[in-house]
């Protein structure tokens, strides 16, 4: 079943951004100044589901955040990105059904 990216995830990733800056006791102006934005606006852009976190500001917005990198990412690739977070975080868990295939293909090459 493929997922694909919605405006209802788009905002469900910006009230958990919302929710992560008031954990860290931020303002979004605070937090904007922390990444050398410009317009606080941004951040209300990105907290309301309207637009979304570039690629390349991940790390440095969770830095801002106080929270790990890695588990910010993985968090908002699933709701960013759903097919791919499918495919790098679910698919190998174990659950590899094109090993199974390529098994196959293999055994009636023969």
């Amino acid at each position: 079943m493929k997922h694909q990216s919605s405006p209802r995830r788009w905002k469900e990733a910006g009230a958990w951004l919302r929710q992560l800056r008031q954990t860290a006791g931020l303002t979004q102006l605070e937090l904007a100044e922390l990444l050398g934005i410009k317009y606080y606006a941004f951040i209300s852009q990105v907290e309301t589901g309207f637009c979304r976190l570039p690629t390349s500001k991940l790390e440095a917005w969770a830095h801002a955040l106080q929270v790990d990198p890695s588990a910010f990412t993985k968090r908002l690739l699933s709701l960013y990105e759903p097919e791919l977070h499918r495919l790098l975080y679910i698919e190998s868990q174990g659950r590899e059904p094109w090993k199974k295939r390529a098994r196959s293909a293999a055994r009636s090459a023969s």
